[in-house]
């Protein structure tokens, strides 16, 4: 029988993935905090932390890789216009807001596809704490299990 306070804890751990706006990194200390404090006296809250940082450990990690993708096609498209060799290549710099390079549109899409998975992550993270409040398991999409 799963008690109201289990259910209570799972939620607050889930939605302890939000301190992130109040502090850098909340949305994986609180939890773990939470979930290591807490772990021992339930499956369901041992079950519902784990899917909880496992989220975001893999949100970090697709967070890394769509940075570390897109931030060379605006480097490049922005910079495309200097000369290196130039000594007075300050000058020289000329930014095109008419014709912009195709590398900035792909950067922007990337940049677009890291906003949409921002968006969901936030409907994941509501849908877990609701499932949690419910007393139901919810295991959280396109997670990769670092903990287990």
């Amino acid at each position: 029988m799963i008690t109201n306070h289990q259910k209570n804890l799972a939620t607050i751990i889930h939605l302890s993935t939000f301190s992130r706006f109040i502090f850098p990194f909340g949305n994986l200390i609180a939890p773990i905090v939470l979930w290591m404090v807490n772990k021992d006296k339930s499956d369901f809250i041992d079950t519902h932390g784990k899917q909880a940082i496992n989220f975001q450990f893999s949100i970090l990690l697709y967070a890394l890789i769509i940075g570390a993708i897109c931030i060379p096609f605006f480097a490049f498209s922005l910079f495309s216009q200097i000369d290196i060799l130039n000594i007075n290549a300050f000058e020289s710099i000329s930014l095109n807001i008419t014709h912009p390079s195709p590398l900035f549109y792909i950067g922007g899409s990337i940049g677009l596809l890291a906003v949409f998975g921002f968006i969901v992550e936030i409907i994941f993270i509501i849908n877990a704490s609701l499932k949690a409040k419910d007393g139901e398991n919810y295991k959280y999409p396109l997670t990769i299990n670092f903990i287990k």
